[in-house]
Formats: C-alpha cells, sequence, structure tokens
C-alpha cells in the first residue's frame, strides 16, 4: 500500500506531498510495552516462577514452561504438577485466581525432594539415562561410567527406565547437598 502510494506520488510530481504524508502517519514503537502479572508474557513468567522447574512432564507437557503457557491459556488444570505439591497447586490457584484443589493422584504422588544416584559400578555407558535427563545432570560418555550432577538433578525419575541394567536409584535430596537442583526447585515456591 506504502509502495502505490509512493509510485502516485512520484509519477503525479508530489514527492513533498508523500514525504508529508509519511511524516503524518502515525507510528509504532519497538519499545514494550510492560504487561501486568495478569496478561500475556507476564502472567507466563509469574506461573513458571511458582512451578519446581523438575522438568518431568507429569503434568502431560514437556516441562515447566509449556505447562505454565498452557495454564496461561487456560488450558490446563492447577493440580497437575506432583513434584510442586498441593502447596503449589494453591499458590497456582491465588495466582489465576482459580479455586484452590489438591494434585490429581492419577498424575503421581507428591515426593520429597530426591536426587538420582548411579551405582558406577554397574554402568555400562549406554547413554540412555543422558539422552532422557531433561536438565542435563547426567555426565559421562559411550561405553564409560556416568555419574549425576547433584547440583542440577531435579529428581524427576526420566533417567529410570531408560537404564537397561537398573544402575539408577533415587535417594532423598537433603540439605547438605548445597545447590542440588530438587532442594533450589522446591525452595523457590
Amino acid at each position: 500500500m506504502i509502495l502505490v502510494a509512493a509510485i502516485v506520488a512520484i509519477a503525479s510530481g508530489g514527492a513533498a506531498a508523500l514525504v508529508l504524508r509519511w511524516l503524518a502517519a502515525p507510528r509504532t514503537t519497538l519499545a514494550a510495552k510492560p504487561e501486568s502479572p495478569g496478561t500475556g508474557d507476564a502472567l507466563v513468567e509469574a506461573i513458571d516462577a511458582l512451578l519446581p522447574q523438575t522438568q518431568c512432564g507429569q503434568c502431560g507437557f514437556a516441562g515447566c514452561r509449556p505447562y505454565a503457557e498452557a495454564l496461561a491459556r487456560g488450558e490446563a488444570g492447577i493440580d497437575h504438577c506432583p513434584p510442586g505439591g498441593d502447596a503449589g497447586a494453591r499458590a497456582l490457584a491465588r495466582l489465576l485466581g482459580r479455586p484452590a484443589r489438591p494434585v490429581d493422584p492419577l498424575r503421581g504422588m507428591e515426593k520429597p525432594p530426591q536426587l538420582a544416584w548411579i551405582r558406577e559400578l554397574d554402568c555400562i555407558g549406554c547413554t540412555k539415562c543422558i539422552q532422557a535427563c531433561p536438565v542435563d545432570a547426567i555426565v559421562g560418555a559411550s561405553k564409560r561410567m556416568h555419574t549425576v550432577i547433584a547440583e542440577l538433578c531435579t529428581g524427576c525419575e526420566l533417567c529410570l527406565p531408560p537404564c537397561p541394567v537398573d544402575c539408577i536409584e533415587l535417594h532423598p535430596a537433603t540439605p547438605d547437598q548445597p545447590g542440588s537442583g530438587a532442594l533450589q526447585s522446591l525452595s523457590t515456591r
């Protein structure tokens, strides 16, 4: 449309009129307009901050952020996050102005914080646990021993099913493990 107006203006000898029209046209700015926590990206950020960041998928979504986006759109219930527990569901209900509900037991049970532990002598180095870990908390090389970085592990349990030799165990996360992902995710609620 602007191109057509430019061609018509130039053809009719009105280049000055074109410039004046362009200067008078309303402008949109690229500066971001601050959003209230109840709208758009700000709401998604607020919801995501309440979630435990285990990235476990028990909610039915590929991680905490997609679940937050679905909650913001009104497409998911507040009771879908077992790692967040009933306290997390209540916090989501307050934020979203919905009635509080306990976690849906069909999605899993609320558990205390836990960390994956690899029995290194039994590990065959298949790398299946590395591929399954959503937070890159498992390191190792093919056909070599693997280990869990406790500071990153969220205790999501996704590394358990693919292990062909069942050498991964879950241990309770304790406060003497500073920086453990499972404890950090729960302490931010």
